[in-house]
């Protein structure tokens, strides 16, 4: 008998309302922040709603990960212990975590057995790291997006635990967990939920002499990451969650994504079964909405390191989304212009179209009307013939995507027996409701419809009905308010049984283990006393204490990245010595970082002055 291999897939959701979008469109499981402590401070949500979340998602077996992610000074790290044991009261499924002061509160016995998960926060790029929070007992670790997809596989071949890796969305140009740019430059630490994105900033890049090599552009700025077409070989790589980014974007974003994904995984699961690989939650999802990617917000896609340094990842033009090639101008008027396109695409009303501008800048303007050929925006734009022009919201496809009925819902079976029914759903949970025989049907073929018509009607239930099976010698008649009535009954039932009986996955005692460094500086992002001691009682002596605890930032590492600047303009030092001498990044308030490049682990450094 073939092993089950439960693939996830992973949604992002900034809110109840996203929450719920993503788990009827498919997701596995959801991971979302609480009120505190998680590195999108912009997107908390009270445990109230958290525990509608976590309801409606175990009816279908979804998961819920709550992200604590940031490092915590010591006052924090006592709320934080309180706030994980309110959640596992609501049985959340997990903790992704970042600061080690929560390990060392679990390997004390101060928490709950809830499950811990490692953020992509705490660094996680080597099999060595992953098998330090394996041998703690951690249960899943969050792989680094750099890795490539053989590097993934040697981790996978070398651990038991749950390998979760980004499939799709913005990208981090720093190493999570390493960049403290943000910070540096506004007291904003990334760290501690409150990143400025430093990274989608202008900067110009300089020579030692102060020469100006590129001015005023987003040269740290990665376009967004899509490993649609790279899934069966993540799967073959060992990888069992598949994780979506975008805990900021809103619901018709979530919809199109994990709707997508959703799509995409059951036809690989559907094709390989025969090898034990099926879907973690259950339920069918309903919908007549074909996703489309390229129609939400992106800064063009890449598969980033997926398959080595392949491809252009990052996007110095612009910040934004510029989204979909429509066509280059044809001819201009006093308030409208025509174009030319290879395919014929229909532009609407309200569309949201941009285009480049003489500075370099992507600009935009809303659509009022179209007649023909000739389309009229709100406001003419200074563009000229053979301008290239973009669409970066599509109102027809936003509008469909928001009110399209998109519904999740579970099979259920009802046995009909002499004066009891069962409903027996998919995953064989099962529920009983009796009635009282009192007149027996005359018209036996009338009767058995009128039974198969109130038990087809689902309604606003999580189920829809696959077969109704008469197992009584006799057929009774009920009046259809009746039937109604028992059909409510049984399927309020069942679903409160779902709920009841789901269990979350515990978490065994966290464990010391030799940490593979024996030592280290501010990048281990140590923020309390806790933190500290679980370190060393892990063999690891902390030099110093988090770069947001106040220390001196001059000559400090500020953000590695496997994006190089010298790869992207051609300059690279193993086929062009040129600027061999030192680079330098220039901010648009003046402030200069040095460029480091280790070229042995080709990487790239900014460091403070």
């Amino acid at each position: 008998m073939k092993k089950i291999k439960y693939l996830e897939l992973l949604a992002p959701a900034q809110n109840k309302e996203c929450a719920m979008a993503a788990i009827d469109c498919g997701a596995d499981s959801v991971y979302i922040g609480a009120k505190f402590y998680g590195a999108r401070k912009n997107a908390g949500n009270s445990l109230s709603d958290i525990e509608d979340i976590i309801n409606y998602a175990h009816k279908f077996g979804v998961k819920i990960y709550i992200t604590l992610n940031t490092i915590l000074d010591d006052e924090e790290l006592k709320g934080a212990v309180k706030l994980i044991k309110e959640l596992h009261k609501i049985k959340a499924d997990g903790i992704i975590i970042q600061d080690f002061g929560i390990l060392n509160e679990a390997n004390e016995g101060n928490l709950p057995d809830i499950k811990l998960i490692a953020s992509t926060q705490c660094d996680i790029r080597n099999a060595q790291k992953v098998k330090f929070f394996e041998n703690t007992g951690i249960k899943r670790v969050i792989l680094a997006r750099e890795l490539s997809i053989d590097k993934i596989k040697e981790i996978s071949q070398n651990t038991d635990i749950e390998i979760e890796t980004f499939i799709h969305g913005a990208l981090c140009v720093s190493y999570s967990g390493q960049c403290y740019l943000s910070h540096k430059i506004g007291g904003r630490s990334a760290n501690r939920g409150e990143c400025a994105q430093a990274c989608r900033k202008k900067y110009s890049l300089l020579d030692k002499s102060g020469k100006v090599i590129l001015k005023d552009k987003y040269l740290l700025s990665m376009k967004d990451f899509m490993a649609s077409s790279k899934l069966e070989e993540l799967i073959d790589a060992g990888v069992t969650s598949f994780k979506i980014e975008g805990r900021l974007k809103d619901v018709n974003y979530i919809k199109n994504t994990v709707l997508y994904y959703r799509n995409l995984l059951d036809k690989i699961i559907e094709r390989r079964s025969g090898e034990g690989f099926k879907r973690l939650s259950f339920g069918k999802i309903f919908s007549c909405f074909e996703p489309d990617l390229k129609k939400s917000f992106n800064r063009d896609f890449c598969t980033y390191f997926l398959n080595g340094r392949k491809e252009n990842i990052c996007n110095p033009d612009t910040p934004n989304s510029k989204g979909e090639f429509l066509g280059t101008v044809k001819e201009t008027g006093k308030n409208y212009f025509t174009l030319k396109q290879k395919d014929k695409i229909i532009i609407n009303p309200q569309d949201g179209l941009c285009y480049t501008d003489k500075n370099g800048a992507l600009s935009g303007f809303l659509v009022n009307k179209t007649e023909g050929e000739k389309i009229f925006p709100n406001i003419m734009p200074k563009i000229s013939n053979e301008a290239e022009i973009y669409r970066n919201r599509d109102a027809y496809f936003e509008n469909a995507l928001k009110t399209a009925e998109i519904k999740r819902k579970l099979r259920v079976d009802f046995k009909i027996f002499d004066g009891r029914i069962e409903a027996i759903d998919e995953t064989k949970t099962c529920a009983a409701a009796e009635f009282v025989n009192t007149e027996e049907a005359k018209n036996i073929e009338t009767a058995e419809k009128s039974w198969i018509n109130a038990f087809n009607k689902t309604g606003d239930s999580i189920f829809y009905t696959g077969q109704v099976e008469f197992l009584s010698d006799k057929i009774y008649f009920l009046p259809i308010s009746r039937l109604n009535e028992l059909r409510r009954e049984i399927l309020e039932k069942l679903t409160q049984k779902r709920i009841e009986e789901y269990k979350p996955e515990t978490q065994e005692k966290i464990k010391t283990a030799k940490f593979p460094a024996g030592s280290g500086d501010y990048r281990l992002n140590v923020h309390n006393k806790k933190a500290e001691k679980f370190y060393n009682k892990c063999g690891c002596r902390v030099k110093e204490y988090s770069f947001e605890s106040g220390i001196s930032a001059k000559g400090k590492e500020l953000m590695r990245t496997k994006h190089c600047i010298r790869h992207m303009l051609n300059m690279c030092l193993k086929n062009n010595p040129k600027y061999k001498e030192g680079l330098f990044l220039k901010d648009e308030a003046g402030a200069k970082y040095g460029l480091e490049f280790d070229c042995k682990n080709c990487e790239m450094v900014v460091k403070s002055l």
